[in-house]
């Protein structure tokens, strides 16, 4: 199967290993000369949090995918792709960040998803939760997860 499409998640956390996701993406994308999707999901909270970081004073101003595209994390990462000259886009959406990621997937019909994400416990696991565990369970098609160092 040849790779047309990689997702990468980009997370409220991933600020710290946004050049670890960049260069995931570069070493997957890059030799497969596929299209790459950067996406950012938010909270409703983080999405107001963001609106006021960047200045916005309407939010019926802007689209989750410019938010996406003005985000710290989603710009240092297009820098270094586009450093690569790989093809990409930027997605944002607002939702529950599993359930949206795997949405987009299905939606772009991915072929890979990539997403970050930090060791936990299995008592963190059950408590709070993990995005990377179930994008891995419900995702499309397969999933790379890049652990921060």
């Amino acid at each position: 199967m040849a790779l047309e499409t990689v997702l990468l998640a980009v997370g409220p956390s991933d600020n710290e290993r946004a050049e670890q996701l960049a260069r995931t993406l570069v070493d997957i994308a890059g030799p497969a000369d596929a299209k790459a999707v950067l996406a950012h999901v938010f909270t409703d909270d983080e999405f107001e949090s963001t609106l006021k970081s960047l200045g916005v004073d309407e939010p019926s101003d802007v689209t989750p995918d410019e938010v996406a595209r003005r985000h710290a994390t989603i710009r240092t990462i297009s820098r270094r792709i586009d450093a690569e000259g790989l093809d990409y886009e930027v997605r944002g959406a607002i939702g529950p960040h599993g359930e949206e990621i795997v949405d987009l997937a299905t939606e772009i019909d991915a072929d890979l998803v990539i997403v970050g994400g930090r060791k936990r416990s299995p008592t963190g696991k059950a408590v709070f939760g993990s995005t990377a565990q179930e994008v891995m369970l419900s995702a499309p098609c397969p999933v790379t997860f890049v652990r921060g160092e």
